[in-house]
């Protein structure tokens, strides 16, 4: 009789544990808000066989995102293409008008996903559509994600080419002294609200 008690006693503390102990989709985090302060919009080309960088200090998002059900996610990004930082004030005069970002005409750049898919462990690719200067392109972005310090860190960088997007006009249309391929890489930090 002893031990069909603690037979028993031992049971009902298994089920007393799991009934109190939160399992594991209690805690399934959503990340949906953009953490600015920890992202970032950057770039990178060649002027002259030269490297050159820059970067976008305004921009903003929505966003869905469960590591436990990556599938679902959705994002959509706007960055404000008049906040461009060339590192000189004359670039950043030059790349803002007519023959290439053409600002005054398309002031954002766009990109909207439609579905994202697992390659790997925290790996995506992400398909969507970047619509800069009024063209609309589909894309299909490798994305990686981490959680860190209570954010949801997503990273990628990826190769476009400025002239699919009519990005440099005229006398900046051939690519011997700007080439045709821009990296951009992106950082997006997000919290769960």
């Amino acid at each position: 009789m002893k031990y069909f008690n603690r037979l028993l006693s031992a049971r009902v503390a298994v089920l007393l544990a799991s009934l109190l102990l939160p399992t594991a989709s209690t805690f399934a985090v959503e990340y949906n808000a953009v953490a600015r302060d920890n992202s970032s919009v950057q770039f990178s080309y060649q002027q002259m066989g030269v490297s050159m960088t820059g970067k976008f200090t305004e921009f903003k998002g929505s966003l869905r995102f469960d590591p436990d059900d990556p599938e679902a996610g959705q994002a959509s990004f706007e960055v404000d293409l008049s906040s461009v930082d060339t590192g000189t004030a004359d670039g950043n005069e030059e790349v803002v008008g007519k023959d290439w970002f053409n600002v005054a005409a398309h002031p954002v750049a766009t990109f909207v996903s439609e579905t994202i898919n697992v390659t790997g462990d925290g790996q995506y690719d992400v398909l969507g559509t970047l619509t800069i200067k009024g063209t609309d392109q589909k894309l299909t972005i490798p994305a990686t994600f981490q959680q860190e310090n209570g954010l949801g860190v997503f990273e990628t960088e990826f190769v476009i080419q400025r002239g699919d997007f009519a990005v440099g006009e005229g006398a900046w249309s051939a690519f011997d002294i700007v080439a045709n391929d821009v990296t951009i890489q992106v950082q997006i930090a997000a919290t769960a609200n």
